[in-house]
């Protein structure tokens, strides 16, 4: 559990603010596996969270959660602050606009997260009612109103949707949302020009590598999307073409949700960080899950930073492996089932 989910309900501990009762209403965006809610919190929690692994760990623990926020009108809103400066500007509005008028909205976050200068930023746009530190982040909150409203409308336009290269629609939070990201552009430029039959892609992001396979594929009898990131996948929705074939497109947590379909070829830049923290050991659990995928004789096009040690599970998985693209921070690998 990240200190910061303890910072969110602590003004609820400290008695700072009400336990809210039995018949209220709250809903908690960007929810993450283990919190716990203050003895005598006993308001009905709806949580949102997009990111399949959180989602499981939270359906595991028995809670009910959705990618999105379905309802309004909520006695209080959390917002639990992550790493990305625009996704949590967007998730405040998100929590200002599905508050009640006069409801209550508390952000908290770690050091890390940023909080110090989320803080800045909404005291320029409204009225905090007060602040509290505590497990090294900070709890803050305020209330619903007109101003509150303008606030929000604020945060949302120095937050757009964004046109990447004039084709590729992304938004803030998802990786690399500004441009595309120099290792899967290496990963195309790579890739061979007899890809064909059942393709998919693994850690799809929101779409670029799959919109490039189609271009390249001379033969594509079906692509499938997979992604954990469900923001990311619904923008692929957007990017990626129809034509010839119509993609399959699968929030899935590919390191813990089996894959059913068998594949001629996956690509995949995966990635090797949960939060901030390196965890090589991700990467290699998408190469296993790669090699299960594919059917005998099948392709990996597989693209990573130069440091990661795949090396060893890409020869314990498949019958051969090479490096068939390396610049000064990325591989590219292609391995044979």
């Amino acid at each position: 559990m990240r200190d910061a989910l303890k910072t969110l309900f602590y003004p609820f501990e400290a008695e700072l603010l009400a336990l809210p009762g039995q018949g209220t209403r709250a809903l908690f965006i960007g929810a993450e596996p283990g919190f716990r809610k203050p003895q005598g919190f006993d308001a009905s929690l709806s949580l949102v969270q997009g990111f399949r692994p959180h989602v499981l760990a939270l359906a595991a623990a028995g809670h009910d959660v959705t990618p999105r926020a379905e309802e309004d009108g909520f006695d209080i809103t959390l917002v639990l602050a992550g790493r990305h400066r625009g996704l949590n500007e967007l998730r405040v509005a998100e929590a200002i606009e599905r508050v009640a008028p006069g409801g209550l909205v508390i952000v908290a976050g770690g050091k890390e997260d940023g909080i110090a200068s989320l803080r800045k930023r909404l005291g320029g746009l409204l009225e905090i009612e007060d602040h509290l530190p505590k497990y090294h982040g900070t709890a803050l909150w305020f209330r619903r109103s007109a101003k509150v409203d303008a606030a929000a409308a604020i945060l949302r336009a120095d937050n757009p949707e964004m046109l990447v290269e004039g084709r590729f629609r992304t938004a803030p939070g998802m990786f690399s949302f500004e441009r595309i990201d120099a290792g899967s552009r290496l990963l195309v430029d790579n890739l061979p020009s007899d890809i064909k039959g059942k393709v998919a892609d693994f850690c799809a992001g929101w779409g670029y590598v799959a919109a490039e396979v189609v271009t390249r594929a001379k033969e594509l009898k079906a692509l499938d999307l997979f992604e954990a990131d469900f923001d990311a996948l619904e923008a692929a929705k957007a990017n990626v073409p129809a034509t010839p074939v119509q993609p399959g497109f699968h929030w899935q947590d590919l390191a813990k949700e089996p894959v059913e379909r068998r594949y001629d070829v996956v690509v995949m830049n995966p990635p090797f960080h949960q939060d901030r923290d390196a965890d090589p050991e991700i990467g290699q659990r998408m190469i296993k899950a790669a090699a299960a995928a594919l059917k005998p004789g099948g392709r990996l096009f597989m693209v990573a930073n130069r440091h990661l040690p795949y090396a060893p599970v890409l020869a314990q998985s498949f019958s051969s492996v090479a490096e068939i693209a390396v610049d000064s921070a990325f591989r590219v690998y292609s391995a044979k089932r």
